[in-house]
């Protein structure tokens, strides 16, 4: 049961109105040229409040990744447990994957090319959200392993890693190309290719 007050609820949809305004400025003029100032006007709030929620503008960007990072995360902890196969874990975290870019283009923006100049952010990325990002992948993948579907000799730490790169290169590809094919539709071919490397072969 929530104990969210009023004010909670409030103080939660102005924070997000200025992470999506936030995101599409970024997006728009490119971290560095973006300024609070941009922000605030894009979020409808004056420039003070927009300091009574985030620190600066570095703050602003890594609660972007964090907040819809939490989303995913949270998602697919829901979502994946309920599915038996585990080949079907791996293609139903695909498909959260390549929709959350799609719905949200400033994000995947912010994603996959703003926050890339950071220095401090990829390396906090990598001690955090990625680290539970990849554990997901190696846990279907050990549960396939364990189900005798994958190989036994997989490293799924490795196959992880490389599951993530392949995705991640195919989303940076589909921003970077401004084109409006369906990157959901990527999921299929994706997972073939993997998963032709990963399973049991039976006589």
């Amino acid at each position: 049961m929530s104990t969210d007050t009023a004010e909670d609820k409030v103080r939660r949809e102005r924070r997000e109105t200025i992470l999506r305004a936030a995101a599409k400025v970024f997006a728009q003029f490119g971290y560095f040229r973006a300024k609070v100032s941009d922000v605030a006007r894009a979020a409808g709030v004056a420039d003070g409040t927009v300091y009574l929620y985030f620190r600066n503008k570095d703050d602003l960007l890594t609660s972007i990744f964090n907040w819809a990072m939490e989303e995913f995360v949270t998602q697919a902890r829901e979502e994946l447990p309920e599915i038996v196969d585990p080949r079907e874990q791996l293609r139903r975290f695909a498909q959260l994957h390549f929709g959350l870019i799609e719905r949200e283009r400033d994000l995947a923006i912010v994603f996959q090319v703003e926050l890339r100049h950071s220095t401090r952010f990829m390396e906090r990325f990598s001690t955090t959200y990625l680290a539970e990002y990849l554990q997901i992948l190696r846990e279907a993948i050990e549960a396939g392993q364990t189900a005798g579907v994958f190989r036994k000799q997989l490293n799924s730490k490795v196959h992880a890693k490389f599951l993530f790169g392949i995705l991640d290169g195919m989303a940076t590809n589909w921003v970077l190309s401004r084109k409006s094919n369906s990157l959901s539709s990527m999921v299929d071919p994706v997972l073939e290719l993997f998963l032709n490397g990963v399973n049991e072969r039976h006589a």
